[in-house]
């Protein structure tokens, strides 16, 4: 699957940030009665007076570790129904919402509170071990949020609607790359996804496929491109409820079945010109390397999954009581080491994550390309601790009864975020070969005559 390798971060701020937000997948047309619909679509920019106006500060988002696991604790009381029924998680997203958790990574300048890299990790993490389908919905909306933040692209007054809307209801955003002839966008190429302009506009057309959150988004950032031959290329704003817009329900997948990630068709869908502002593809700019330390909250959501998983893990060990034994498996030196076997993995993988952080904070210039090898090594470590709890209970691990069945299904949906394991590492085999490299002999001096 391309889905979740869309929905990364890391993929979101590799995509020409000039041109606009860049991430993944998402689209929506309606939703169930009684559920936060689509927005209306927007209008012209503000006038320099409003996009200069004072803005109040937003109510205060508690992010104590009390206030993490209790929305972390609702999240999974419903994680399982939405698992079974591939239905969109409404509500563990109004519990995320009213946790004020969607308003993360808002600019001070729209009174947000902005996201470091440290909470990053620490709030992803949490909402991974209650439901990652509802933390990876809610990574992009709020990473939405930070790239506004880090590089403005929203025409002023329709973003300033979408922070006063968020408010009220979960407002959802997320980018729309993945296409099912291109793949991954992440390894080349240009969109299929089409836009032309018209009198008033423009008018967009094309097949996105896994396109998380799509039954929920408030906002498509659709990655385009025009027909030319230096194409202008970017994400236009698409608001959900704009007529064209077809939700295609093809998401099937063994891991984050809540998580929406259906295709999505525009038919000649209409926007406002203020809602499209491409870069000639010959004018493109490097991606934004900065960002990969907040998006690494992305990854973070399967040690949450992972912590999930031993916490269960535990229970079982400590409830476990066998005939034969008479007393709790827990007790036994075989538990007792898988149990230091997977807290050693855990450890490891937050010990990255939480270094990768840090080093970000601290304004380490070498972050970026240390954030890159950190995914795949957290993936591993959150992947092995889960094997190694699903290994050592056998059948009871792989019952539908047992969540420990459904945080294996979801764990291994890391894998497919971008940087996928083999371009990490042979970006990072790149660097240190070039940084190794011998130093090319000076030019011999021209022989006097």
């Amino acid at each position: 699957m391309t889905a979740p390798t869309e929905l990364d971060p890391t993929s979101t701020a590799a995509a020409q940030p000039a041109a606009g937000p860049a991430a993944t997948g998402s689209a929506s047309t309606g939703v169930a009665s009684g559920e936060p619909g689509p927005l209306t679509p927007a209008g012209t920019p503000a006038p320099d007076a409003a996009a200069r106006a004072a803005v109040a500060p937003l109510p205060a988002i508690d992010l104590s570790e009390q206030a993490l696991a209790w929305v972390s604790a609702e999240l999974a009381t419903t994680a399982e129904e939405y698992d079974r029924s591939g239905e969109f998680p409404w509500t563990g997203v109004r519990a995320v919402h009213d946790a004020g958790l969607l308003r993360l990574g808002i600019d001070p300048r729209y009174g947000g509170q902005g996201l470091g890299p440290v909470d990053s990790v620490r709030v992803f993490e949490a909402l991974g071990k209650g439901d990652p389908s509802v933390g990876l919905i809610a990574s992009m909306t709020v990473f939405q949020h930070v790239l506004q933040a880090r590089a403005p692209f929203w025409p002023e007054q329709l973003y300033r609607r979408v922070v006063a809307d968020s408010l009220e209801r979960p407002v959802l955003l997320n980018a729309i790359r993945a296409e099912p002839e291109l793949g991954a966008p992440v390894r080349g190429g240009l969109p299929a996804t089409k836009i032309r302009r018209t009198t008033d506009g423009w008018v967009v057309r094309g097949h996105k496929g896994f396109a998380t959150s799509s039954e929920g988004l408030s906002y498509h950032l659709v990655w385009v491109a025009t027909e030319e031959d230096d194409p202008l290329v970017g994400h236009v704003i698409v608001p959900a409820g704009t007529p064209g817009i077809e939700i295609v329900r093809t998401w099937d997948h063994l891991g984050l079945r809540a998580s929406s990630t259906h295709d999505v068709l525009y038919h000649d869908v209409a926007v406002p010109e203020a809602n499209f502002r491409g870069v000639r593809l010959s004018e493109q700019t490097a991606p934004d390397l900065g960002f990969a330390a907040v998006g690494i909250g992305a990854t973070a959501l399967y040690i949450g999954v992972a912590r999930a998983a031993q916490e269960f893990f535990l229970r079982f060990a400590h409830e476990r009581v066998p005939t034969a034994l008479g007393r709790p498996i827990a007790t036994t030196e075989r538990i007792q080491t898988i149990a230091g076997e997977i807290e050693a993995q855990l450890i490891a993988a937050e010990e990255i994550a939480f270094g990768i952080a840090r080093r970000s904070e601290q304004g380490d210039p070498e972050v970026a390309g240390r954030a890159v090898v950190a995914k795949p090594l957290i993936a591993r470590a959150a992947i092995s601790a889960v094997q190694t709890a699903v290994a050592a209970l056998g059948n009871p691990g792989l019952t539908r009864h047992n969540p420990l069945e459904r945080h294996l299904r979801d764990v291994h949906c890391v894998r497919v975020h971008p940087p996928q394991e083999d371009s990490a590492l042979l970006a990072a085999g790149r660097r240190t070969l070039a940084a190794a490299a011998p130093a090319a002999p000076a030019p011999s001096a021209p022989p006097v005559s």
